[in-house]
């Protein structure tokens, strides 16, 4: 397994949701370390290595974010049943008999979500899907006092089990938490290029907390970080499976990386969208244009922090997000990669002025 594909195996299989990012965060600090002048931290837990201009004074903040979609321990039952709440959005028909992992302080136990065999079920019921509240989680025990002799508590995170591999094609890497342990890795992998180079704005790159409960770590890490351009980079929607339609938006993977134009968050700034483009343009990348009618990044929490922060969300598209799988193109991360590293290259005082349009 190369560099790449390691990086991309240990930010996605280790377990962390909204508000439990500690173990994420290691691994980011692990790999930020060696190519930053020094690390940030905001008291939410946001992490990012910053790299400092050799001449200029502005700032680029470059995020993702390390909370995936996950669950939380609300209710041990006599039997030893586990109920939960999500954290972050789930549609329930893709949870029934998942296996889970749910983490105690002394270890990682394994469950599965359980689900009625159809033999019981009449028409009726098969055709209803089975409410996020009247589900339960199962790890193989016989009685509250046995879960709780395991470690059990309620407030233990749950996370979906899966590890990450490559597929068929070798590409097509699949794991359970590209949104968005994805931008997570893009973030560092754009220090590790931009290390040994000289560059004329201050660079911040990392990620943010709790994205998927609000956009709630980005606002204390750009009140913290205080940029004048932000970069988020999260996953976007694959169009191109069965199901999906390419009337309802753009998004093929292995066709390069998704500019979002818009979500219910944000509008991308016009003037960092087109220096994006351009510069895009310039270095032959093929990028997608994309735009959300729902959902929300990052950015949608950088761009009206302190004065306003010009911000853009860059991705990449992904199927079965929000599930306990999904599945991303490594060409199309590398061209994350690439082009937001170009972007940073690209960037100087005048240049960021005349971006924002001073």
């Amino acid at each position: 397994m190369d560099k790449q594909l390691q990086l991309l195996k240990e930010i996605t299989d280790v377990n962390g949701i909204a508000g439990f990012e500690t173990a994420v965060k290691d691994v980011m600090r692990e790999y930020l370390t060696p190519v930053s002048d020094e690390l940030v931290f905001d008291n939410l837990g946001g992490i990012f290595g910053k790299k400092k201009a050799k001449n200029g004074e502005r700032t680029v903040l470059i995020g993702g974010h390390m909370d995936e979609v996950g669950f939380m321990v609300t209710r041990i039952d006599d039997k030893g049943y586990i109920k939960f709440n999500p954290v972050g959005g789930w549609w329930g028909q893709v949870m029934l008999s998942q296996r889970m992992n749910l983490t105690t302080d002394k270890g990682v136990l394994h469950g599965v979500i359980g689900s009625k065999p159809p033999h019981i079920l009449s028409p009726e019921d098969r055709k209803k899907p089975v409410d996020i509240k009247n589900m339960f989680l199962d790890i193989g025990v016989a009685s509250k006092e046995e879960a709780e002799e395991a470690g059990v508590k309620v407030g233990d995170m749950i996370t979906p089990h899966c590890d990450f591999m490559e597929m068929t094609n070798k590409d097509f890497l699949l794991a359970k938490a590209w949104d968005n342990r994805f931008g997570c890795a893009a973030a560092i992998e754009v220090l590790q290029k931009l290390d040994g180079e000289d560059v004329n704005v201050n660079v911040v790159s990392g990620a943010t907390v709790q994205e998927e409960v609000g956009l709630r770590g980005a606002k204390v890490a750009a009140h913290k970080v205080k940029p004048d351009l932000a970069i988020s980079i999260d996953v976007g929607l694959a169009y191109d499976s069965p199901g999906m339609s390419e009337a309802d938006g753009v998004g093929k993977m292995g066709d390069g990386p998704l500019v979002f134009l818009m979500d219910s968050s944000v509008i991308a700034h016009v003037g960092f969208r087109r220096h994006f483009q351009k510069v895009a343009a310039e270095k032959n990348i093929d990028v997608q244009l994309t735009a959300l009618r729902g959902g929300g990044t990052d950015s949608g929490s950088f761009h009206v922090a302190n004065d306003g922060v010009p911000s853009i969300n860059i991705g990449v598209p992904t199927r079965y997000i929000h599930s306990n799988v999904s599945i991303m193109h490594r060409q199309d991360y590398n061209k994350v990669v690439e082009l937001v590293t170009e972007v940073v290259k690209s960037l100087s005082d005048d240049v960021v002025d005349e971006i924002i349009g001073r």
